[in-house]
């Protein structure tokens, strides 16, 4: 036994310092990085988008690391759907509409007149009544992964000019979405596409009369409350509806646990949303000192309401995808009608 020790340690003393050494510590892989762009401005993207980020970048544990960039900062935001096909951007938050899809979705994002009525509507149009299927395949065919659509606030009019009745709204220069522009024109409206970050300089040197653009709570956040001083409570829709898009290489590329962290973070962020969008729409209408209420009458905006129901009927006969989209918010639409209040108005 006492030689078979000897032995042992003589064996370990000649060993080679190679084969004694400490146990190797694998280094840590480098991070998986992207580069995201919002098609919101800084304070507005520090609700909308920001929370989005800092749930990943906090949660990845250092296994992924995003780099968020708001409105025009990479590219305009007309350029978005571009930039992300391309790879310039991997990743993209914004409405179909405002960075110019090449899908039949685009006249659906951003504000379809009256397609919703509250913040909820959207993720029960693309969860129950599979909106979210029609968007993935369609996206799919151009390149393009989209992973998740929700619902902001609504589109109200907030103006330098009083706005009463639907006159009014006649020779209005107004910065606002292409579609929500397209239907708003027969109604005397100008529609004006300049960058997001300029819209308030533009109503301060009378460029613009004012946004069709958001409800009071962006007003009041982003500084258009400070250059307008009228709020129409009439609204030519309920909500907003956005969506998060990825290139479609590098969501193939991305671990299954991370898809799986970034598809949390969107949830977890789209609550975060609706809350903050809920409650401020009511708080700032009801306590906000910087913008008078002014309403049109309910008679004389159903004129506007009728309306959409014509432009629905009009973007149903340009693609089967429009018509089969447009199905699903008239039988959506049914629903809500039948079941009433809190549903409908």
């Amino acid at each position: 036994m006492t030689l078979s020790r000897r032995k042992i340690l003589r064996g370990a003393a000649i060993a080679p310092a190679a084969a004694l050494a400490a146990p190797s510590i694998a280094r840590a892989q480098e991070p998986i990085k992207w580069r995201f762009q919002t098609y919101a401005g800084a304070a507005l993207g520090e609700q909308v988008t920001k929370p989005i980020i800092d749930y990943i970048n906090t949660a990845a544990n250092g296994e992924m690391e995003i780099e968020l960039y708001y409105a025009d900062q990479i590219v305009p935001t007309g350029e978005l759907f571009q930039a992300l096909q391309r790879g310039t951007i991997d990743a993209v938050h914004s409405d179909d509409d405002s960075m110019a899809s090449p899908t039949p979705m685009r006249v659906f994002g951003g504000y379809f007149p009256f397609a919703t009525k509250h913040i909820l509507d959207v993720p029960v149009l693309f969860e129950q009544y599979g909106l979210a299927d029609i968007w993935r395949q369609e996206y799919e065919k151009v390149g393009v992964t989209w992973l998740s659509a929700a619902g902001q606030d609504p589109c109200n009019f907030n103006t330098k000019k009083e706005i009463t009745s639907l006159s009014d709204l006649d020779g209005l220069k107004l910065y606002t979405f292409p579609t929500a522009g397209r239907f708003l024109s027969q109604f005397g409206v100008v529609p004006v596409n300049i960058p997001y970050e300029d819209a308030e300089v533009a109503v301060q040197t009378g460029e613009l009369d004012g946004m069709a653009w958001s409800g009071i709570t962006e007003d009041y956040t982003v500084g258009w409350a400070d250059v307008t001083d009228y709020f129409l409570t009439n609204n030519i829709s309920g909500a907003w509806i956005g969506s998060i898009f990825v290139n479609q290489q590098r969501w193939a590329d991305l671990p299954e646990h991370l898809k799986e962290l970034v598809m949390s973070a969107i949830k977890a962020c789209d609550t975060y949303r609706n809350q903050w969008y809920w409650g401020g729409e009511a708080r700032l209408r009801a306590t906000g000192d910087k913008l008078q209420l002014r309403s049109v009458p309910a008679e004389e905006w159903a004129e506007v309401e009728n309306a959409a129901k014509e432009f629905w009927k009009e973007i149903a006969e340009e693609s089967e995808v429009h018509a089969k989209v447009v199905s699903i918010f008239e039988e959506y639409n049914g629903v809500i009608n039948q079941a009433g209040p809190p549903y409908t108005f």
